[in-house]
């Protein structure tokens, strides 16, 4: 979405610290280190894939994460981090300015400007939002967690991973409105107020600059102010026109089955059809993603676009090709049926590469995964080898927490409890929790 003038042979910025990986903040793991790499709004170009893939090979141990806000990561890698970064800011995967990379944390769907049911083309918005978070050096002192989410309305959307601020379009009185939220999401909560849609920009620059004047050095996040401050103190600061009628305050956004990304996903333009398949626990390796390049190049747009929810998306494939596609990315090893047994699965890196784990869910997914009898829906089941949930931005319908090898608390999820839910077993065997799953499988597990 924006180009990216960076010198290769610049100096390394300032790092300021962070938990967080980054471009240049390379954050060391069991497996070597991590280099995360900020894509914008989720796209990527079949070239800058190929980048990525030789980048992993050369420099790391070859495998790349899709996270789970729609970026990339590398693991596993070495001492030559200099040459690492040089790659892939030579393939323009670098922010405008490089004090901006810990920011760029925009959110738009990876249907953005092709699913059928869009009310607004969220992608010119979302890059002007992009070029004030990475250029504005204000905004550089937001945390590297601090996320927007800006909605079209599509069907394809993922709406339920909390952000500091949200975005959503409404129609009203036959013109269409921005309606927003903070420290939430817009499959959850409510809106607080609407702006007119040619007001979006001007509401996120006066969101995170409020937030910057009232917070302080413990509140790095939105519902950190907000619990202190509260909601209306906030918003009686904004210096805009806010709506707050009930045809605002009482509207609510629509969801459906997350599960729609994977196979063959219908455009709005004709003839045209978006083909979205899962890397397997979140993870591809380098031969993978060359290609699904290749796909893309030969039988796309030369694009691809990542999901939150750990796949990838294919734009703009004609329709009679829709199936060759398919056959494709399934050639690759990737995950294109909904009621494949890893697809309703998500785990943690767990503790083959995180010190911090508990058991190797990783492996443990993959075997509590075949043993279901019944399958879950994309999501369903989290498997979590330490209590920072990594791998989830949001509470998942049933989530087993590693007390050690092997060994988990189960719990579903229930919004009226913190944390993960109510405990439903305690240091239970893979073959103990995936009885109690097929127990309770069914509407309990779908959000």
């Amino acid at each position: 979405m924006t180009d990216h003038p960076l010198n290769p042979s610049s100096p390394t910025p300032a790092l300021r610290p962070s938990a967080c990986p980054g471009l240049w903040r390379i954050v060391q793991a069991l497996d070597g280190g991590i280099s995360r790499i900020k894509l914008d709004a989720g796209h990527l170009e079949a070239d800058q894939a190929e980048a990525v893939a030789a980048a992993a090979g050369h420099f790391a141990g070859g495998v790349i994460e899709v996270t789970n806000r729609s970026n990339l990561q590398i693991r596993g890698v070495g001492d030559d981090h200099q040459g690492l970064v040089a790659r892939l800011l030579d393939a323009g995967l670098g922010p405008r300015d490089a004090a901006g990379d810990d920011v760029r944390n925009l959110m738009l769907s990876p249907a953005a400007g092709l699913d059928p049911a869009m009310l607004l083309d969220t992608r010119p918005l979302g890059a002007r939002i992009l070029d004030l978070l990475q250029t504005t050096p204000r905004f550089h002192e937001l945390s590297a967690k601090f996320a927007v989410q800006l909605d079209g309305g599509e069907n394809l959307a993922m709406l339920w991973h909390p952000h500091d601020l949200w975005l959503s379009p409404l129609l009203l009185d036959d013109q269409l409105w921005l309606a927003f939220g903070l420290a939430g999401c817009p499959g959850h909560d409510a809106p607080l107020a609407a702006v007119p849609l040619d007001d979006g920009l001007a509401l996120v620059r006066a969101v995170l600059e409020r937030f910057l004047d009232l917070a302080d050095a413990g509140q790095s996040r939105m519902r950190q102010l907000l619990s202190s401050l509260g909601v209306e103190p906030f918003l009686d600061g904004l210096a805009l026109d806010l709506r707050r009628d009930s045809a605002v305050t009482s509207w609510r956004r629509q969801g459906l089955d997350r599960a729609l990304h994977l196979g063959i996903y219908p455009q709005r333009q004709p003839g045209r059809v978006a083909v979205g398949a899962l890397a397997p626990l979140g993870r591809l390796d380098a031969v993978q993603l060359r290609g699904i390049a290749a796909l893309a190049r030969e039988l796309g747009d030369g694009s691809l676009r990542m999901t939150p929810w750990q796949s990838v998306l294919l734009p703009n494939v004609s329709a009679a090709q829709a199936e060759r596609v398919l056959a494709g990315l399934a050639c690759l090893g990737l995950i294109i049926d909904p009621a494949a047994p890893l697809a309703g699965v998500v785990a943690c890196t767990g503790s083959a590469g995180c010190a911090k784990g508990l058991a190797d869910t990783k492996a443990d997914a993959v075997l509590l995964a075949h043993a279901l009898y019944r399958r879950g829906p994309v999501g369903g089941v989290h498997l979590s080898g330490c209590k920072r949930s990594c791998a989830m931005a949001h509470t998942a319908p049933s989530t087993l927490l590693a007390v050690g090898p092997g060994r988990y608390d189960l719990y579903f999820h229930d919004p009226a409890q913190p944390g993960p839910g109510t405990l439903a077993g305690r240091n239970l065997t893979l073959e103990e929790a995936g009885a109690t799953l097929d127990a309770r499988h069914g509407a309990t597990l779908d959000d």
